[in-house]
């Protein structure tokens, strides 16, 4: 536990310190100094090799490192969301751990959304929240309306026809 508590420790120091402004000049120092050596070396393949090997082998160990603090802040990020889904009473619970799911399902989820937004654009009050189910339904109760309103004012206009 000591040892996994140390490395937890050691990845979120050398995250922080990688992404610092210390760290850039360290590295532009580095490679200064390398470039400014270059003639005394006399341009030397060990001189190139020394650059390639120390790039290669910082690259790879960052390659781990940086996935390590993308995946800790993507977990925190999706339990603070979780939160938010699970704490507002509109919203739907069955999005709670969606990044559990196939491609395939959150294509078909994202489409779903795509459906209610286009529903909600056509809403009179934007702050409206609501299903697809509610939404087709308010929809259609719209449509309804208007066509009803419509017959009503097709058949005044045929009663002033009529009484010309």
């Amino acid at each position: 536990m000591k040892s996994k508590n140390f490395f937890e420790r050691f990845a979120n120091w050398a995250a922080k310190f990688t992404g610092s402004s210390a760290a850039f000049i360290i590295a532009t120092l580095i490679v200064i100094i390398w470039a400014v050596t270059g003639p005394v070396f006399n341009y030397s393949a060990t001189w190139q090799l020394v650059i390639n090997t120390g790039t290669t082998i910082i690259t790879f160990l960052m390659v781990f490192l940086i996935q390590k603090a993308q995946n800790k802040d993507s977990k925190a990020i999706q339990i603070k969301l979780n939160e938010l889904i699970a704490s507002n009473e509109k919203a739907s619970n069955r999005i709670v751990d969606i990044e559990d799911l196939t491609e395939k399902e959150l294509d078909q989820l994202h489409r779903y959304y795509e459906m209610l937004s286009d529903y909600a654009e056509k809403e009179e009050d934007i702050h409206q929240s609501h299903s697809i189910d509610a939404a087709r339904k308010n929809q259609d109760n719209k449509y309804e309306a208007f066509k009803k309103r419509h017959a009503e004012w097709v058949l005044k206009q045929n009663q002033k026809k009529e009484s010309k």
